[in-house]
């Protein structure tokens, strides 16, 4: 069956496209010498599953039940953000994309016991695009934590949790 001209043009242009890819980097002088050991690109290879994350209102739900053990929560984000309204009761650690960060966090549950509940959240962006999130998720995994869950931000943290009148304070702590 032949094609129509439009459809091979378009094949013709993803190839084209697909060459482009592959060849830019050896044109641009970015691809290294043959014999170079290249660490492999920095994948979140255990992303949080839809069963690890924590919706903003059970999250409050959880935070106000005295009974119960409170889960440790922690600010992954940027300092900015932190004091212009956080969680009650969160430390800031610092942002997650970042190496101090990252070792903030690890110092901050250093000596906490690995079935405890740990929940993570940054509120810069939705959840899904986070860059501090993420690496922090996956640190925390890393430690030996198993129960780790990530507060559900589907816009911000001012949009999903201030604005609905879930308990914030702003400032240092």
């Amino acid at each position: 069956m032949s094609q129509s001209p439009s459809r091979r043009h378009q094949t013709l242009l993803v190839a084209i496209v697909l060459s482009l890819v592959i060849a830019l980097p050896a044109l641009a002088g970015t691809v290294p010498p043959k014999g170079t050991v290249v660490d492999p690109p920095k994948t979140l290879s255990d992303p949080p599953a839809p069963g690890q994350l924590i919706q903003p209102a059970e999250l409050a739900r959880v935070l106000a039940d005295t009974t119960a053990q409170r889960p440790i929560v922690l600010h992954v984000g940027i300092k900015n953000f932190y004091t212009n309204g956080h969680i009650p009761g969160t430390p800031y650690v610092g942002p997650g994309s970042e190496p101090a960060g990252i070792a903030s966090l690890k110092k901050a549950l250093q000596k906490t016991p690995r079935q405890r509940a740990v929940v993570l959240y940054c509120g810069c962006c939705p959840w899904t695009d986070c860059p501090n999130v993420h690496p922090a998720y996956q640190a925390v995994r890393e430690m030996g934590f198993k129960d780790v869950r990530v507060l559900y931000i589907a816009k911000n943290l001012a949009h999903d949790w201030i604005e609905k009148g879930l308990p914030t304070i702003k400032g240092e702590r």
